[in-house]
C-alpha cells in the first residue's frame, strides 16, 4: 500500500497517533515520548489501570486494521504501540510514595522501555518475528514494557526507597 500512511484515514491516525509516526527519523521514541507525557498528565485526573488495558485492546484492533494491506505488517508508522507498551511500563509508577521515586521509575522505564523496543532481546525478538497480525504488533511492545518494569522497580527501590 503506498499511501501509508493517509493520516485523513482514521485508522492510520490513531495508528501513527496523529501523525506522529510520520516523523522521518525515530517515529517510535517520538510515539514514546509522546506516551510518556500524556501518560503523566492523565494519571493526575483519571485511573490509568482501566484506560491502559482500553488503550492495549484498541491498539491491537487498530494494528490489525491498518496493516492488513501492508508488506512490513509493522510498519514503523504505526507507533500506537508504543503507547501501549509505555503505558504499561509506567503503570507501576503509580503504586510509588513519593514524587521523586515515581519520577525516577518513570524516567528510567521510559530508557529502558527504548532499549528493549530497539534491542529486541529474547523473547521479544521472538514473538517480533512470529507473530504478524494486530496483536503480534502490539505484544512486542508489551513484552519491552513489562522488562522494562524489572530494572526500573530494582533502581528505584535501590535508589529512593
Amino acid at each position: 500500500m503506498n499511501n501509508f500512511p493517509d493520516i485523513k484515514n482514521p485508522i492510520h491516525f490513531f495508528a501513527t497517533l496523529g501523525g506522529i509516526g510520520k516523523i522521518k527519523y525515530a517515529p517510535g521514541t517520538f510515539g514514546s515520548l509522546f506516551a510518556f507525557l500524556s501518560f503523566i498528565y492523565l494519571s493526575h485526573y483519571i485511573n490509568m489501570i482501566p484506560v491502559t488495558v482500553g488503550v492495549i485492546l484498541f491498539a491491537i484492533w487498530i494494528c490489525e486494521r491498518a496493516s492488513v494491506n501492508l508488506i512490513d505488517k509493522d510498519h514503523k508508522s504505526i507507533i500506537i504501540d508504543e503507547l501501549a507498551g509505555m503505558w504499561l511500563a509506567l503503570l507501576p509508577a503509580l503504586y510509588l510514595s513519593t514524587q521523586m521515586s515515581r519520577s525516577s521509575y518513570a524516567l528510567m522505564a521510559f530508557i529502558f522501555f527504548r532499549l528493549f523496543d530497539i534491542w529486541k532481546p529474547f523473547p521479544i525478538s521472538y514473538f517480533d518475528q512470529k507473530i504478524k497480525n494486530g496483536f503480534g504488533i502490539v505484544l512486542d511492545d508489551l513484552l519491552a514494557g513489562i522488562l522494562a518494569i524489572i530494572p526500573a522497580w530494582f533502581l528505584t527501590f535501590l535508589l529512593f526507597v
